[in-house]
Formats: structure tokens, sequence, C-alpha cells
């Protein structure tokens, strides 16, 4: 497979691309090889997963497919804290397919690219980490054959070996059909070269020279045409310099001439772990080091700078214009929601409301909630706040060149609540008004600060404004992340940085997100309006239905659109001959969430078979529902219930509908 963009940036989905793949939703592209394509998923709790799908022609090939087949077996024997778990397969399908937890994090290639190579102490880890990986593959009798730098994933927790048994099949059968060498000159092992056969040793081959790699950031046999490198491999004329002394020998072992004059994968790793000890206990105490496992070593010493890891869209959703007067509105697609916050869309998955006797069929209903605020600005923040939080504060440049990346779940949860994939913003949307560019998110747990550093050209009016709703969302977005989410992270200040080329980077704007008066989100102020006046001229737009579809982890708005899915899905069933279909509607096409910026409910529906009048019909059941059910929760709760506004759309594939909107008043005002 090809090499993904650093931090799992997902690419959309194609035409032609499934929706599913066995039990997993398809929400975009990670990559595409020679073998196939690497498509985003998510499972049914939420999870992120990796599915790789076997170009058509190749799956057409009994020999490829029994091959195929064989090594799905075995690799899902195949387990371990440094290899990428194997979740699901049909190598019996149409296009076989396979599975795994996706893991986020640049490749070694890519990160030698951007940083260098690694320094010593991740070095030991990497080197242990990648061996005992190899260990594992080889224990359960599969043979990886494409170690490379674009198959080892350098993870928030250490290193990662990725496509262990995927290469060998695909590999064999190249090699069986057309006697063309296949793999990457430069990770073949001599022997390969000679007779075109490879076992564990020519793994170990591999790991030699990638550790060669990790150390110097240079190729150890060199660059050139094919030949050259070949010829280099089968000469043993290797550079090994800048590798240290400690992992030197068992390097060059491992890149041997004959297969077998190097360690074993197991062996490497033992020989390796002695240096990774020694590590250790100058970042530890020592008889930690000595009674720790080796995983444990890996993590103490591991110092890789975190990748940027995005939370994932959940298929596109059409951009809308707002209705008028809660009247329908049809509008041509024009691009897909940017979902807001997204910290909370990676850590929860929608919630699956099964109906009673349901096994997981579309008879049941998703609630997709957020309980997040980060998505749009408040009107009270103002250019004048900008003014008097911004440059007299404590945060300097310098003290943003002490911060760090993220390390640690809640400080990884708090950078995607700012930052959605490389390049690209989850705070605001600003293309309207100036060329922005985020940068990256740092921490400095002692001055509890965190730091978003940006790049913005602008006229000086645009600036101060797209400054300021930059602030006004960071504020929420770090507010909601760190408050709601992980209380025990020590930070209470946000700092905005401006970064310019040929100068120093530039303190815009800081604040204390806990005490800010105009840092506050639906959730905690309340609702905007009187909910019992009747006379909020709210109207449903992109922003809302973008956050109403991230998960929550909010207990009560699960628990209320739980049960307004359940209702709408079993009435619309009990409605088919009304609406003009046959069609069993479940939680594949009817979904409800919460928009906690604009204290709304919403209700859309992805199917699209039914006509204008049907639509109408039904669109006024979903919003009967949610008015009552809205109306009901702020009865048993009274103020703390933030929610008072409700819409229903229907989403189709060029166009969306937002069909009913208003706000929940009175239980007599709900349509009935």
């Amino acid at each position: 497979m090809s090499e993904t963009a650093p931090g799992g940036r997902v690419q959309p989905a194609r035409p032609g691309d499934p929706a599913r793949i066995g039990p997993f939703r398809i929400v975009g592209r990670l990559g595409a090889g020679g073998m196939g394509t690497v498509h985003a998923a998510l499972a049914d709790d939420g999870m992120r997963v990796a599915v790789k799908v076997i170009h058509p022609e190749q799956a057409q090939e009994p020999e490829f497919r029994a091959r195929f087949k064989r090594e799905v077996e075995l690799s899902s024997r195949v387990s371990g804290p440094h290899l990428v778990p194997l979740l699901a397969a049909d190598p019996d399908a149409p296009t076989p397919w396979l599975a795994t937890a996706y893991v986020p994090g640049p490749t070694l290639n890519q990160h030698i690219t951007a940083r260098g190579p690694l320094t010593e102490n991740a070095l030991y880890a990497f080197a242990v980490a990648t061996a005992q990986a190899l260990a594992a593959i080889h224990a359960a009798g599969v043979t990886h054959r494409d170690v490379k730098p674009q198959n080892v994933l350098l993870t928030p927790d250490g290193p990662r070996v990725l496509d262990f048994g995927i290469a060998h099949a695909a590999d064999t059968t190249s090699v069986t059909r057309t006697g063309v060498m296949t793999g990457t000159p430069g990770w073949i092992s001599p022997e390969q070269y000679r007779q075109g056969t490879a076992g564990p040793a020519g793994d170990v081959f591999a790991w030699g020279a990638l550790v060669a790699y990790a150390a110097t950031g240079r190729l150890p046999f060199g660059t050139g045409a094919p030949d050259v490198v070949a010829f280099r491999a089968m000469s043993g004329e290797y550079d090994l310099d800048g590798v240290p002394a400690a992992l030197r020998t068992v390097v060059e072992r491992a890149l041997s001439q004959e297969p077998d004059d190097r360690p074993s994968a197991a062996e490497a790793a033992q020989e390796c772990a002695g240096a990774l000890a020694v590590q250790a206990t100058q970042v530890g105490d020592a008889g930690g080091a000595r009674s720790a496992t080796v995983v444990d070593m890996v993590a103490a010493v591991w110092d890789v700078p975190a990748a940027d890891d995005p939370t994932w869209r959940q298929p596109a959703v059409p951009a809308a214009n707002p209705g008028a007067g809660g009247r329908r509105s049809k509008k041509r697609l024009m691009g897909a929601v940017v979902l807001a916050a997204g910290v909370v869309g990676g850590l929860a998955g929608g919630v699956a409301a099964l109906l009673p006797g349901d096994t997981g069929s579309n008879s049941g209903a998703a609630s997709s909630v957020s309980a997040s605020g980060a998505a749009r600005p408040s009107a009270s923040a103002t250019a004048a706040a900008k003014q008097e939080t911004g440059t007299g504060g404590s945060a300097t440049a310098a003290s943003w060149r002490e911060a760090r990346a993220a390390q640690g779940t809640g400080e990884h949860d708090v950078a995607r609540s700012l930052m959605h994939d490389e390049g690209e913003v989850a705070v605001v949307d600003l293309s309207d008004y100036a060329d922005f560019t985020p940068e990256a998110v740092r921490f400095h747990p002692s001055r509890k600060e965190v730091y978003f550093s940006y790049r913005l050209t602008a006229g000086e009016e645009d600036a101060m404004y797209a400054e300021t709703k930059i602030a006004q969302n960071m504020c929420l977005s770090v507010r909601d992340a760190v408050l709601r989410l992980h209380p025990d992270l020590p930070y209470r200040t946000y700092v905005m940085v401006k970064e310019e080329t040929g100068q120093d980077p530039q303190v815009t704007w800081q604040d204390d997100f806990v005490t800010d008066a105009d840092c506050k989100t639906a959730a905690d102020v309340g609702t905007t309006q009187d909910p019992g006046t009747g006379t909020d001229d709210w109207q449903p737009d992109e922003g809302g239905l973008g956050q109403a579809m991230i998960p929550s982890t909010d207990s009560a708005e699960i628990r209320v659109a739980d049960a307004a899915a359940r209702k709408i899905i079993t009435r619309s069933n009990s409605m088919r001959q009304s609406l003009g279909t046959d069609r069993v509607l479940g939680n594949s096409q009817i979904k409800v969430g919460f928009d906690p910026i604009d204290s709304a409910m919403y209700v859309w529906s992805e199917y699209t078979g039914w006509d204008q009048e049907a639509t109408g019909t039904w669109a006024e059941m979903a919003a009967g529902v949610a008015c009552q059910a809205l109306v009901s929760e702020r009865a048993n709760t009274g103020t703390a219930w933030p929610y008072a506004r409700y819409a229903v759309a229907e989403l189709g594939s060029t166009t969306y509908e937002m069909v009913r909107w208003d706000t929940a008043t009175s239980a007599a005002d709900c349509p009935s």
C-alpha cells in the first residue's frame, strides 16, 4: 500500500467507493497503491479503522486469493504491542478486504524527511520495538517481506510495524506470475536478489538497514539506479557511520551476506534491550528500569514529537444556507460541513439505540450527539477585548519556543479540538476574510498555557476580525476539552501566536479560559432565548448540523437523542404506506444529534425516496417528536437543560433540504 499523509489525513471518498465494507462505515480514503486502496472507516462504537481492499484484477486470480486467505489466517494469530492488530477480514468476498486498527503518527520516512534522524533515546526504543514486532510475526509463521521506513509508524506510544503478512501474499503472487522481483531497492536481502526467496532472515536484513536509516537519516546502501543499489547490498557495501556503538554490532550482524550469520529477530531484540535499559536508567531509577518490561522502557525513553492526530470527519454533509422563517429551503450542495470541536468526535462513536428484539439490522436508531462547544464565535468577542488581553500578558515568543507538542491522551484531545488534520483548523473557517493557515498546538505545563500558532494575511480590519473569531473559538474549544473532558490537566490559559517568515513569533492574544466571561458554551449558560416567548428568529445552518453529527459523551444528550431516534424510526416505519414506500428505515437513514453552540436539536434523514409531500409529512412527525422531547426534558430538569430549538433536514447526494425548524416553547405548540 502507498504511504498515507502524516497524522492520518482523510481524503474524500471517490465515486464508486463503497459506503460500507463489512461492519465498517467508510468515511474517506487514507491511501492507495499497487495492491489496493486503504479506506478510512468507523466501527459501530466509533473506533477508527483502516480497511484495505484488494484491487479487483488481483482478486480475480485464484492463486492470489488462496495465498491472501492463508496470510490473513496467519496474521490473525499475530499480536504484540508494536504491531497494528488485524480486526476483521473477508478473503472470500468478491473483492477481498481486511481491516486493522488505525493508529496515528507519521511513518519513519515522513519523520526523517521532516525532522531528521531519531534521537539516541528514541533510536534504542525503535530498534527494540521493531525487532520485537518482527519476532512476533515470525513466531506466527509469517514473513513480512516488506520491511521499510514507509511501513513503520511512529505513534505517540512507540513504533508500530505495518502490513505484516499482506506484503507476503502480494509479493509471492507477483514473483510467481511474472518472475519479476518486487520490493524496494535497499530493503531487499542478498538472497532475495540472488534466488528470489525470502524468509525471516530477509526481514532481519531489512531491519538492520532500517535501524541504520533511523540513526543517520541516510540509506545504508545509498541512492542511485536500482541495479547499483542492489550491487551494494549483495557486496556488503553499507554505510553505518553515525550508528551508536551499542547498536552497531547487532546491525552489522543483521546485514550479513549469509542468512545463517544473522541473528533472529528475537535475538536482535534481546541484544538491543540491553542498550535500551541503560538509556531507561537515565530517565528513571535504575531499579525501576531493571524490573520494567521492554514495553515500559520503550515508553519511558520514547521522545518522538507526536504528529497532529485529527478527528476523522463523518461522511461529507452538504453545506447549507439557512432556510427562511421555518419553511423548506432546498439548495445545491456547495461543499462539506466542517465539523468543529473535533475532540468529541475522537472520543466516542455514535450511540446505536436498537429497538426491542433487534440484532443490529437497520431497525435500530442511532443518536450521534455532541456536547462540545467550539464551532462558531460569540458576538460578544470584540476587537477591544483583543487589545485588553493581547500582548500585555506574560506569554512571550520565548515561552512559545519552550512549549512542546502534545503528550498523553488529554493533551492530544485538546490539540484535536483545535486542529482536525494537517493544514486544517477545527476552530473556525476564515476563508471569506483572510488567508489563514494553522501551524501547531503546543503545551507549556509549568506555565499552564496552551498555545495555538498560525499564519494570517489580511487587511487590518479583516485581520482583527479574524483573530477575534479565532480567540473566541479557541477559548470555547480548550475550555470544553479541559474542564469537561480532562479536568485533571493543569492548563488555564490559551495563547495565540502569529508566525511570519523572517520574524519572531508574536503573541497576539491570551486569556484565562476558566474565568473569561465570554468563553461560555451553551451548556454553561443555558439557552440564549426565552423558550416561553416563541419569538426566536434562529435558523439552522451547516455549522449546527456539523456539530450535531459529532458524537457526544454527555449522558443526558445521549439519553434524549436515543429516545427521540427510537420514536421517530418506529413512527416512520408505521407510516410507510402513507409515505408511499415499502422501505424499512433504521439507524443508517435517520439520526438525531445536538448542536450545543446554538442550543439546537437536529433530526436528519439520509433516505431520499420520498416525494416532496411525503417528506413534508415525515418532517412534521419528526419535528413533533423533537419538540416534545425538548419540552419534556426541560420540564424534568429545569433551566439546567440548555436545548430549546429543533430542526429537521433531508440530505441527498447532490442537494439538501432544511424542512422544518422552530423553538420548543410548550407541548401545546409542538407539531402534532
